[in-house]
């Protein structure tokens, strides 16, 4: 499967790049559970050295209900990038409805000691219809 970017967001120099699928074999709709995975590009086009210290995400089923996670880093990292580097990672986000939406930021600290609070794009979570 060749993987697109869908979702761009810029801050500061900083791109988040997101690319998202659905996983029909990770899902039980008879269950009401429902897979995504998600692919992340961080590009640092900034002239800092940066390294990602933090995620928040804010996780929207399709019935309103708000999820937040915060935590260090993604996926037990906190890359550090240099200018003209990247950074990919690949996570997932399980939802007891079919749609839903994902959205948020991450908090980067420079080497001149400021920090960056990147967004990361909204992204819709949608699972395809279903013949029933």
């Amino acid at each position: 499967m060749k993987e697109f970017f869908q979702h761009t967001a810029i801050t500061e120099g900083i791109t988040v790049r997101v690319a998202v699928s659905f996983l029909p074999e990770q899902s039980r709709a008879e269950a009401g559970k429902w897979f995504w995975v998600y692919h992340i590009r961080i590009e640092n086009g900034s002239e800092h050295t940066v390294q990602l210290l933090r995620r928040h995400w804010k996780i929207t089923d399709g019935r309103g209900a708000i999820n937040y996670v915060d935590g260090e880093g993604v996926v037990g990292e906190q890359p550090v990038l240099h200018p003209g580097q990247s950074h990919d990672y690949v996570s997932g986000c399980p939802l007891g409805t079919p749609h839903g939406s994902m959205e948020g930021h991450y908090i980067l600290s420079r080497d001149d000691g400021e920090q960056v609070r990147a967004s990361i794009p909204f992204f819709p979570l949608a699972a395809p219809a279903t013949a029933g």
